[in-house]
């Protein structure tokens, strides 16, 4: 038994990270504190000032532990760390988190590139960004290849190396042919030069000459070649329409506020790079309304900032109290100053003004479509309750597919759908392990067998310690069950089911000839539905959801099995340095479009194995 009395009196008056943990042992919050002892045992005294979360989340507390660190700084970087780690159910998360789109230039090449990348890495290149908007960079990059023809192939191009013969693009005027010595380094910077003017919006140069250009093709009748300059200048409008300018200055500044009504907060952040805006983000937390403002936006500068590629020189907010201990921190993530300012007056102010007000109207609007969207929801369930005889809406539902190739890499995966809405928190997925080649009714029943087998397991673990509440994978069952399949997957289910002494309802969802949702199999019958009811767009959506899910998590298997088989080819690269490259790297194409700096940064690779890496890929 934890005793709370003896651990808070031996708390230590120095900065660290406090872990809180439920009866099932699991990390529910994760904290940091400039003195430990003081911090955490607030939660446990006064509880009339906490917020509700707070109470909801000491109510909770079956223990905690604690990290001692030798700085605030250290403490900060850690909890960053283990949040990350551990999503702890009360901490603010960023559900919609995401590494942002930016475009690339190859600065450290002789003849450099530019493309869309989500990842930064420190290595020489020239990023503009973040784009929220992943449509309008794709949109850009096309634009910039009418301007200026620059390469888009991977190819190491360098003065003094023998050229090669060139591709398609140089035929059809989309490239110059660096590849084949058709232009110089020096002419190439210039394009260079221009790509890098027209992304900070500083582009009159590159105007004023292509109109210059385009008077003097059209007085020598060259109307071809005059149109031609008339659609670049065209695209330049277009690449300037996409942004629009607020601030007079040209620095990288975010802009972050929020908006709370009764019960919600919606946190929204601008992005402002070269004094416009680029594109703005929201993120909507439910039930945090009775929290600080403060401690609302420092951790999101926490979660944001720690999660997102590029960190600007300044960031405004209303409000702050960990001010100092965050540009720190930020700073030294960024390796160049960073500053949190609060605006008092001025145009900064009026900026700040204007995201707040974007937070309250893009809450309105998440609300409005959040009732229509249950209203819709309700209905459909109301019409599988009639359609199925029930006797009561199913509230949580769970649904199953197999997916594998000629039996190779099969997976099993669970999809769960609670109030008409995909609970993407309950998903699992599922290692065929017993099941050898393509039988998929086997390879239904193990998994169905392992999932309810544990639910069963975790139930009666929650009777034996007498627990209100859990946070077990399995213990919450499904109030209707839904199969990929027909009645020979309905029957596999019924099957485990009866063999557990467990009463569900169980259909099978079948697809027409077009590979298209039909209907439902229920008690040996295919229901009748209206193609154009709610309850039927449920089911197609639930049916779409689980096979996406399947297929994904498949396709995930099969590449680390075709990534791992590719890096068994190369000398120097055992188990260890495999698993490190592919926890880094992801793909074959990150690993082979590496630079020895990124290699040698890899845990475990030294500069023998890096070399044996970039010579394998040159080769190939």
């Amino acid at each position: 038994m934890f005793d709370f009395e003896y651990q808070l009196k031996i708390l230590p008056e120095a900065p660290g990270v406090y872990l809180m943990r439920n009866h099932l042992g699991e990390v529910i919050y994760v904290g940091k504190a400039k003195i430990l002892k003081n911090r955490v045992r607030q939660y446990f005294q006064n509880s009339k000032n906490h917020s509700e979360k707070v109470k909801a989340m000491v109510k909770n507390i079956a223990e905690f532990e604690y990290i001692v660190t030798d700085s605030e700084m250290e403490a900060l970087i850690l909890e960053c760390n283990l949040i990350k780690k551990y999503s702890p159910r009360y901490n603010i998360l960023l559900k919609d988190d995401k590494h942002y789109p930016f475009i690339k230039i190859t600065i450290n090449e002789e003849f450099p590139r530019v493309f869309v990348t989500r990842n930064i890495a420190n290595d020489g290149g020239k990023y503009f960004g973040p784009y929220t908007d992943s449509a309008a960079v794709y949109t850009v990059i096309e634009l910039i290849k009418k301007i200026f023809p620059l390469r888009t192939c991977k190819r190491v191009i360098k003065e003094g190396l023998p050229h090669t013969r060139p591709c398609l693009n140089y035929h059809i005027g989309l490239c110059k042919a660096p590849c084949a010595g058709y232009i110089s380094r020096e002419d190439y910077g210039e394009f260079i030069k221009g790509t890098m003017q027209l992304l900070t919006g500083k582009d009159t140069n590159i105007v004023d000459d292509l109109k210059g250009k385009m008077g003097s093709a059209a007085e020598s009748l060259e109307y071809e070649k005059a149109a031609g300059f008339r659609d670049k200048i065209l695209a330049v409008d277009k690449i300037n329409e996409k942004q629009k300018i607020v601030i007079g200055n040209c620095e990288n500044e975010d802009f972050i506020n929020l908006y709370v009504d009764e019960k919600d907060v919606c946190l929204q952040v601008f992005f402002l790079r070269d004094g416009k805006i680029i594109g703005r983000e929201h993120f909507i937390l439910n039930d945090e309304a009775g929290e600080l403002g403060s401690e609302l936006i420092e951790g999101f500068i926490k979660r944001f900032y720690g999660g997102t590629a590029f960190i600007p020189k300044t960031i405004y907010v209303p409000f702050i109290n960990e001010g100092e201990i965050l540009e720190q921190w930020l700073s030294m993530k960024k390796d160049s100053k960073v500053t949190i300012k609060i605006p008092q007056k001025g145009e900064k102010k009026k900026t700040l003004e204007m995201v707040e007000n974007n937070a309250k109207i893009t809450l309105a609007q998440f609300k409005l479509k959040d009732r229509e969207d249950k209203e819709i929801h309700k209905i459909a369930l109301q019409e599988l309750v009639e359609l199925l005889e029930l006797g009561e809406i199913p509230e949580r539902i769970e649904s199953y597919d197999i997916s594998n190739i000629m039996g190779v890499d099969s997976v099993g995966t669970m999809v769960v759908f609670e109030d008409g809405k995909p609970k993407s928190s309950d998903y699992r997925r599922f290692k065929i392990k017993s099941v050898i080649g393509a039988n998929d009714y086997d390879s239904m029943r193990e998994i169905l067998e392992r999932r309810f087998k544990r639910g069963l397991y975790e139930v009666e673990e929650i009777k034996e310690r007498n627990l209100e509440l859990s946070k077990g994978k399995f213990c919450i069952f499904p109030d209707l069950i839904l199969m990929d399949g027909g009645k020979g997957q309905v029957n596999v289910a019924l099957e485990v089911l009866n063999n557990l002494n467990i009463h569900i309802p169980v259909c099978g969802m079948v697809k027409d000839d077009r590979h298209k949702t039909r209907g439902l199999i229920y008690n040996n019958i295919e229901m009748i539905m209206k193609s154009n009811s709610q309850s039927m767009h449920l089911i197609t959506r639930i049916q779409d959801e689980v096979h996406r899910f399947a297929i994904t998590y498949h396709r995930t298997l099969r590449d680390k099995r075709t990534l791992y088989s590719i890096l068994d080819n190369i000398p120097n690269i055992g188990e260890k340095r495999r698993r490190e490259l592919l926890k880094k790297f992801g793909s074959i194409d990150n690993i082979k479009n590496a630079s020895n700096k990124e290699l040698m940064e890899t845990p475990s690779m030294d500069s023998k194995a890096s070399q044996c890496v970039l010579e394998y890929f040159k080769k190939q």
